[in-house]
């Protein structure tokens, strides 16, 4: 405990991460803090860190809202288009209704269904534990109870946690979208 405290990292809470700093997890880390989820389970021990993380969460946080709102308008004019092939005369309210049937469907199971499936996989949760932890994360609530990628025991990928990021990243835009939708 005493070295990762000397590396600058906090390994405090109900887990550790034996690998530190390593791309994946700094990948983690930072996506973590920009988009406000931080849960808990690493952080920068020294002042310079702390120093460093204020800055970066500073500008970080809204260089990605902005990303995350550039990135709904992408899908949004995906939707326009999709939106605008079914509203074309002759269409029925049957298409129209399926249309948006199959977006909320796809986006529910590829964010919200088979994520969990993953995580119970390569974590050894139960389905529960893990829909649990991908609605705390995509809320962005972020309790820190349960994080990927941080059981010692494990071997992970080393892109699992940096995959897991951008899962995060793209179901708070397909989110953001629904909300406007």
């Amino acid at each position: 405990l005493m070295e990762a405290w000397e590396k600058g990292v906090n390994p405090e809470g109900n887990s550790t991460n034996p690998s530190n700093w390593d791309f994946s997890n700094s990948f983690f880390f930072a996506g973590t803090v920009v988009t406000t989820i931080g849960y808990g389970n690493l952080s920068p021990s020294t002042v310079a860190g702390q120093i460093f993380c204020v800055f970066y969460a500073l500008f970080g946080v809204p260089l990605n809202l902005a990303f995350l709102n550039q990135l709904e308008k992408g899908l949004n004019a995906h939707l326009i288009t999709l939106e605008r092939w079914v509203q074309k005369p002759g269409r029925a309210q049957v298409v129209q209704t399926l249309a948006v049937a199959i977006f909320l469907t796809t986006g529910t199971l590829l964010f919200l269904v088979f994520p969990p499936l993953v995580f119970s996989y390569v974590e050894g949760w139960s389905y529960g534990e893990g829909f649990y932890f991908t609605f705390i994360t995509l809320s962005t609530i972020g309790f820190g109870d349960y994080v990927v990628g941080t059981n010692p025991n494990k071997h992970y990928i080393p892109v699992y946690r940096s995959l897991t990021a951008i899962w995060i990243v793209f179901g708070l835009a397909w989110l953001a979208l629904i909300f406007n939708v």
